[in-house]
């Protein structure tokens, strides 16, 4: 159904002063991931200095030129404003929230809230520790979603790490009332089939419902047994959020999906999704599952219809995230070529694996096709102890026919590109740190970078929060959208 009031966004009159929109993101130590979780936990966090670098003097890159260990670097049109440090040196920071003057900031071992309200002074409201690798998050209203796909001995905020294959085991959704920001409250969890590696807020009227990505089965597992060829839909009532419940299982890959090796040599073989992005205004999903990609109606919400699906067994080895643009006649699709964990963004990689690749939707109502356009990949190589692949990643609402988003690259930093010729994108800025290590292979870099109310915050695995302000032309509209929130997986209808 159409749900035109979920994201309260408004453009801002021509006399407003630009306020703040940021994030912010750090926290503590590293919870054991799934084994079967292709993103980053497996290796450790790079050796590089905890602290940023502090700005460079505006120096911008020559071709081909790979900045100093833990030099910052970046275009002409982005200035950095403030880097928050992470506060645990061994810890992984994940995924974003916004709400009003709020970021919410997810890490391995549970979630910090910010007063964004200064964007070049964000300040700490407080840190939870509920350990469960992702932690992805999502807030709605004083309610926050808190993604668990690490097998834990129990539910609760001090549960250890303990094998999937012993049926005790826990892994899925945690829901925290925010009302109280400086005491948030821990108020129910909802067990998933696989855990909940990503999850995606579907907004409602009386309700809201949750997609809960998930993957990799194994029969040793007694929670998470194949097939797994859906995603388990969490039906939250807002009244009465304890009532929290898995409602549907809806299978999107009757066929079993992608097969992957030996049919599709180096291809991801799909026994669930890792994400999904939903477009409520269009009634719209983009699912990226692994070895596809799929287009589904979302009408019924409880009853996803896949539309179209599409494979790349050439380039694509693992679907990760997708995005629509502002006319919801293309979407991005992210190949997390080496789970996260590799060195890809170096020439011998090449343009087109690791990339993004730009789908044109043509047709109407159940004709819809994707059709593949082209792909995209940050032109500036990275070394080969730097951790690089295209990852998270926003729009930025610039309106009037033209697509540009921000990603996040890891330690390929933070990439600004356009793409409203789908065959022929660009990059149009970008802001990085050279390697965390020069000696072997760390993790590290952006997360997440997502645009909000005027600024781009970046989650850093290792350097915490950066928050920076881009200033160019073809951008210049965007900064008089003002939201109250954003949930980047359930993108708004921002004009």
């Amino acid at each position: 159904m159409t749900l035109p009031h979920s994201v309260g966004v408004r453009r801002r009159s021509t006399g407003a002063a630009l306020a703040a929109a940021g994030l912010l993101t750090t926290l503590l130590a590293a919870a054991t991931p799934a084994a079967a979780t292709p993103d980053p936990g497996d290796l450790t966090p790079g050796a590089g200095s905890r602290q940023s670098a502090g700005p460079a003097q505006d120096r911008v890159l020559a071709p081909g030129e790979i900045p100093g260990q833990d030099e910052v670097v970046h275009s002409a049109n982005i200035k950095p404003l403030a880097n928050v440090p992470s506060a645990n040196p061994a810890g992984i920071n994940s995924d974003l929230a916004f709400q009003g003057d709020y970021a919410y900031a997810g890490n391995y071992d549970g979630f910090t809230i910010y007063d964004i309200a200064n964007p070049r002074s964000p300040k700490v409201v407080t840190q939870v520790l509920c350990p469960g690798g992702q932690n992805d998050v999502s807030v709605s209203g004083d309610l926050l979603f808190l993604s668990t796909d690490s097998s834990r001995s129990d539910d609760s905020c001090n549960s250890v790490s303990q094998p999937a294959t012993e049926k005790s085991s826990w892994e899925g959704i945690k829901i925290f009332d925010i009302k109280d920001k400086r005491n948030p409250k821990y108020i129910k969890s909802v067990e998933t089939a696989c855990g909940s590696h990503t999850h995606t807020l579907v907004p409602g009227g009386r309700d809201i419902y949750l997609y809960v990505s998930s993957y990799s089965p194994n029969e040793a597992f007694p929670d998470c047994k194949p097939p797994h060829d859906g995603i388990s839909v969490v039906k939250v009532p807002k009244k009465a959020p304890t009532q929290a419940a898995v409602v549907a299982f809806p299978v999107l890959f009757p066929d079993g999906g992608n097969p992957g090796a030996p049919a599709n040599p180096g291809v991801s073989k799909t026994t669930g999704c890792h994400d999904i992005t939903v477009l409520p205004s269009k009634n719209l999903a983009a699912g990226a599952c692994m070895g596809d990609g799929i287009l589904f109606d979302i009408s019924a919400p409880e009853q996803p219809r896949v539309i179209d699906r599409v494979q790349d067994n050439v380039n694509f080895a693992f679907w990760h995230s997708a995005t629509f643009n502002e006319r919801a006649n293309k979407v991005v699709f992210t190949d997390e070529l080496g789970g996260g964990g590799g060195a890809t963004c170096n020439e011998a990689t090449g343009p087109d694996r690791g990339a993004d690749g730009i789908y044109d939707i043509t047709g109407r109502g159940d004709q819809r096709k994707l059709v593949f356009k082209g792909y995209f990949k940050i032109p500036r190589h990275q070394a080969d102890t730097e951790n690089c692949v295209a990852h998270n990643g926003s729009l930025i609402p610039v309106g009037g026919g033209r697509d540009i988003m921000v990603q996040a690259w890891y330690q390929g930093g933070v990439s600004v590109w356009d793409f409203t010729d789908s065959a022929a994108p660009k990059e149009i800025g970008y802001f990085e740190r050279g390697p965390l290590t020069t000696d072997k292979l760390g993790l590290g870099g952006s997360w997440s970078a997502y645009y909000y109310n005027g600024h781009i915050y970046s989650n850093d695995i290792v350097k915490g929060l950066d928050v920076l302000r881009l200033d160019d032309w073809r951008t210049e509209s965007a900064k008089w959208v003002w939201m109250d929130r954003l949930n980047v997986q359930s993108q708004p209808a921002y004009h």
